[in-house]
């Protein structure tokens, strides 16, 4: 979980980024992330349409985001069906 792009903590390449929201001001971290989280956003928001642009899978509007899903979790992330879950 990440609440401040100037502060991306332990955010490596691959990792899932669950923000949230975004502005351009996340755009670098979108680069190496290997999908998007937000607990805020809708079809045209910046998560969606840098992540689309990017290739990169992206589910918005996820209530609470960034309590529910615990630092370090393996989490799956499909961005065709909308759905983010906790693997462990």
């Amino acid at each position: 979980m990440v609440l401040d792009p100037a502060d991306p903590g332990d955010l490596g390449p691959g990792d899932i980024l669950v923000a949230p929201c975004t502005d351009p001001s996340w755009t670098p971290l979108f680069m190496t992330s290997a999908a998007v989280v937000v607990n805020v956003g809708g079809q045209i928001s910046h998560a969606v349409i840098v992540s689309r642009e990017l290739g990169v899978p992206c589910v918005v509007s996820v209530t609470d985001a960034t309590e529910r899903i615990p630092n370090g979790a393996l989490i799956e992330v499909d961005g065709d069906t909308g759905s983010v879950t906790i693997v462990h």
